[in-house]
């Protein structure tokens, strides 16, 4: 599809079900060109900004790697590199790097930061996430959900934990846009906001899919294809995770849960880091607390690691379409 040249991706609400289908087939098929050795360099000359406010692995070493692959020189700036906020408005700082830089990435805490950095840099702007989206983990899901499940109509996707954090926001939007049955189980005081859920219910209604939330568990999982987690506190609210553990731990993805859903083939993600059996800083070893168990997160039914492999092809799928057209 040659109509996403100049688009930003703030979340996935600015793609419509048909181009969110030819980005993933653009992935797919540029992960077999590099499989295969060869690519064709496509952004060859383009300069793309990388605008950090929080740490990551995934999502930098996937927009460096992905530009790279594609001939473009990527610039990582780190919230101590720029003045971005402090001396120098976003607006100014979105409008001086538009003319330096052919796309931005932001990755930090405010939604409205990528917003503003959007409205005035005058080239595309990618949010590699903020506090209320995290659109670049979502199309890397879906593409590993294709990948492992074919296609994407209908499939049952139980999200386990947190269900008002960034990847669950995006993983609403994204499965209800592509016809999926989407379950949010979480507690009550974690359920995502009402307005969301309302706007992804649209969204499934036209595309067939539907949407359910739930604090039952049992009713959540039953039949699902996917149980996907994410830590029990999201960056910037570790302070919270004592109250997290006792509010989550019934959520916990451990074989029983996994059962729950009735299919022995249900297949687990998470968009990592992940807590597995792991130390914490609260209180050493606590295999019991941390939101996957050993045994799911190493089991046959884990696909994380292709989860984060994926967010480099879709990654670069999206630069492709965005900056030059093509897909």
């Amino acid at each position: 599809m040659y109509g996403m040249k100049g688009k930003n991706l703030l979340t996935l609400k600015d793609f419509s079900a048909e181009e969110i289908e030819s980005l993933l087939r653009s992935a797919i098929d540029l992960k077999e060109e590099k499989a295969s050795g060869r690519w064709r360099r496509r952004l060859e000359g383009k300069n793309i900004a990388l605008i950090f406010e929080k740490p990551s692995t995934r999502t930098r070493c996937a927009f460096v790697v992905a530009a790279v692959d594609e001939g473009a020189h990527p610039e990582y700036l780190g919230k101590g590199d720029i003045q971005l906020g402090k001396k120098e408005t976003i607006k100014d700082t979105a409008r001086v790097l538009g003319r330096l830089f052919d796309g931005i990435q932001f990755r930090g805490f405010k939604h409205e930061t990528v917003e503003e950095l959007a409205k005035y840099a005058g080239v595309p702007v990618w949010n590699g996430l903020t506090d209320r989206f995290h659109p670049t983990q979502a199309l890397a899901d879906l593409m590993t959900v294709r990948e492992k499940k074919g296609d994407l109509r209908g499939v049952g996707l139980a999200y386990v934990g947190d269900g008002r954090n960034n990847v669950a926001n995006s993983l609403l939007l994204a499965s209800a846009l592509m016809g999926m049955d989407i379950r949010i189980v979480a507690p009550e005081p974690l359920f995502p906001d009402p307005v969301l859920v309302d706007e992804a219910g649209r969204l499934g209604r036209e595309r067939g899919g539907t949407i359910t939330v739930t604090a039952d568990p049992d009713r959540g999982v039953r039949g699902a294809q996917v149980i996907y987690t994410d830590v029990w506190a999201s960056m910037g609210e570790e302070k919270e995770l004592r109250d997290r553990i006792s509010l989550l731990k019934p959520y916990r993805i451990d074989g029983k849960m996994m059962e729950k859903s009735g299919d022995p083939k249900t297949i687990f993600m998470h968009c990592l880091p992940c807590f597995h059996n792991t130390e914490t800083e609260i209180s050493g070893k606590t295999p019991e607390i941390c939101e996957a168990a050993e045994e799911v997160f190493e089991s046959p039914n884990s696909v994380v690691f292709d989860q984060a492999e994926n967010r480099m092809h879709t990654i670069k799928a999206v630069m492709v379409a965005t900056l030059v057209g093509e897909s």
